[in-house]
């Protein structure tokens, strides 16, 4: 008996576990009846054939054609149970923790199995992410444990940093308990059999095969195929009961602190993305990663505290021991992990190297934003230079000035004028062109009047005819019509040729070795999301834009925790500036940005310091 009052295994769970466990062994069973049955005929035959029962031509070519059948599926069936005991699982990456290096940790989850009256994991791994699971490692291909031994118990990283001590024994509890249905042994035999079909059925994809092994493969892999689906589901509910049985184990256990305690998990998944698409993702851009991602998780969800009020009761928690503390070494810990997650989720080397370093969050404004900003800047310019554009000369330039001197002027120049440079775009100049284009309106009006008959004081005033009024009221529409179509255009041959570019750069880059995960290799999420041409040209002229103001302003590049690379002007962060670069892109209208650069002092005719 257990300190829960029920003896292990004997929850509903567990049952519905073991029944669905015997379920996917008959699958086992119907296969390894299929091969033998052509073998149990082709005994059979011979035995009436030596009792004098079966004899005569048609019986004797009865029994070679089933014997040759009975040999040919026995070596079928062979080849699969051999690859299917030979495949080796897949195995989750994982930061392998001993118990030297966390003796408290491992005396927590030991203490947290004995009172769940449960054997404890054979062994502890860390995963950069959010989730814990069991993981059974006992296969003979990984040579690292036993046959038999306990599974593995993994824990994700970000857990440690944010959770405190109590919160994680209350998370860990289930997770722990389902090592009493996982030490049974039809459930562990069924488990090995869907794992061993698992990964025959990934033979066929393994490189360094030649054409006949292929081919065996390939037969391999479609039998086990077979048996996998057919045994699938009872896997998936077999799985669930586990799951079930240590959720009722665990229910005595901490149950008051595990509601807390999940509510951390959600919010600790939601910084921790936030944190690796906004944050980690542009330094892995850069060759560079941060060597600290799960104390980033808890800066970040300290940030959001204080910007969300709902989440404020959050951060008083932390005036209480963080489970880091049951590490001894928790900055080498969380320094392999986010090597780790580099590999995960970006696909990187293993190891570091003169173009893969690792950055302090102190150094991550130098390092990765300026650096991130004027790459992307010098990009923009080389594809200019690339059309043949320049700048048009300022009355105040010196006579002889290069036309492809990096300044902020020379984008918007172009964004604002057709690809031939010769219609630049009516009410989006500057703050002075609004006094030409009223001007303009009013010549305009004056030579359309004088152009019309006058009429007679006396009579009454003529119907206009739209022959006449058409043109004075027409013209102006139909030429801004056919400007922002010529801007468009031009934005769109910038954004063409600047994607064209960085696919250039791209395909240029050092193939990265990729690992084999367990699903597939790595990376297993790529976090970069689609971008189109538009989206592209916004983001380098945002960039050389901030170039400009760090280079000509009270302005730093900085770091901004729930959203990443952030500009911050006279010490405060700047959020105004992405909708005046989008109007200068879509739309080809210059004056909010012109009005964003006057209120911060930018200069934008001053030349920018690009890599």
């Amino acid at each position: 008996m257990t300190g829960t009052g029920s003896a292990a295994g004997d929850e509903l769970g567990a049952r519905a576990a073991r029944a669905r466990a015997l379920a996917v062994l008959r699958v086992r069973g119907r296969a390894l009846g299929l091969a033998v049955l052509p073998a149990a005929v082709a005994v059979v035959l011979y035995a009436g054939g030596v009792t004098g029962h079966m004899t005569g031509p048609g019986w004797d070519t009865a029994r070679w054609v089933i014997t040759v059948l009975a040999v040919v599926v026995l070596l079928v069936a062979a080849a699969v149970a051999l690859v299917v005991a030979r495949s080796e699982p897949a195995v989750t990456p994982t930061v392998e923790l001993a118990e030297s290096a966390a003796p408290d940790l491992y005396r927590l989850v030991r203490d947290l199995a004995d009172r769940l009256g449960v054997p404890e994991p054979s062994a502890i791994a860390l995963t950069p992410d959010c989730d814990s699971w069991l993981e059974d490692r006992s296969h003979p291909a990984h040579r690292r444990h036993a046959a038999g031994e306990a599974p593995v118990l993994v824990i994700g990283s970000p857990f440690l940093w944010w959770m405190r001590v109590g919160e994680l024994r209350a998370v860990l509890a289930p997770v722990v308990a389902g090592t009493g249905p996982a030490a049974h042994p039809d459930i562990a035999a069924a488990r090995r059999f869907v794992r061993g079909l698992d990964a025959a059925v990934a033979v066929p994809r393994r490189p360094g095969l030649d054409p006949v092994r292929r081919l065996g493969a390939l037969g391999v892999g479609r039998l086990a195929g077979i048996m996998l689906k057919g045994c699938r589901g009872h896997a998936a509910e077999m799985e669930r009961g586990v799951a079930a049985a240590g959720s009722e184990r665990a229910q005595a256990v901490d149950y008051g602190v595990r509601i807390v305690a999940q509510e951390q998990v959600g919010l600790a998944y939601a910084g921790w993305d936030r944190l690796l698409t906004r944050v980690a993702l542009p330094a892995w851009r850069m060759g560079r990663w941060p060597a600290r991602l799960d104390a980033g998780v808890v800066s970040a969800l300290t940030e959001l505290s204080r910007r969300d009020r709902l989440a404020d009761s959050f951060a008083s928690r932390l005036g209480e021991r963080p489970a880091c503390d049951l590490l001894e070494e928790p900055g080498a810990v969380d320094e392999a992990a986010s090597l780790l997650a580099a590999r995960l989720f970006h696909g990187v080397p293993a190891e570091p190297s003169p173009d893969w370093a690792p950055v302090e969050w102190s150094e991550y404004a130098e390092e990765v934003v300026d650096r991130t900003w004027r790459a992307d800047a010098a990009r923009l310019h080389q594809v200019l230079d690339r059309l043949g554009l320049g700048t048009p000369q300022s009355p105040t330039a010196p006579s002889g000035a290069a036309g492809n001197t990096p300044t902020l002027a020379r984008i918007m120049a172009h964004l604002t004028t057709s690809p031939s440079g010769t219609a630049p775009s009516t009410a989006t100049e500057t703050a002075g062109t609004e006094t030409a284009v009223t001007e303009a309106a009013a010549t305009e009006t004056a030579v359309s009047e004088a152009a019309v008959p006058e009429a007679p004081v006396t009579e009454a005033p003529a119907t206009p005819d739209p022959a006449t009024e058409a043109p004075a009221t027409e013209a102006p529409a139909t030429e801004t019509a056919v400007t922002p179509a010529l801007v468009t255009e031009a934005a769109d041959a910038l954004a063409a040729a600047l994607t064209a570019q960085t696919a250039r750069e791209e395909g240029l880059r050092p193939v990265v070795p990729t690992a084999e995960g367990p699903d597939g290799p790595l990376p297993l999420f790529p976090l970069q999301p689609p971008r189109t041409g538009r989206d592209l040209l916004a983001d380098h002229v945002a960039a050389m834009v901030c170039c400009a103001a760090v280079d000509s302003a009270d302005a730093a590049p900085g770091l901004d925790w729930l959203d990443g690379p952030a500009l911050f002007v006279r010490g405060e962060r700047s959020t105004d500036l992405t909708p005046a670069v989008l109007c200068l892109v879509e739309d080809g209208d210059p004056r909010p940005l012109r009005a964003w650069l006057t209120k911060t002092g930018v200069r934008p005719e001053k030349p920018v310091r690009l890599v």
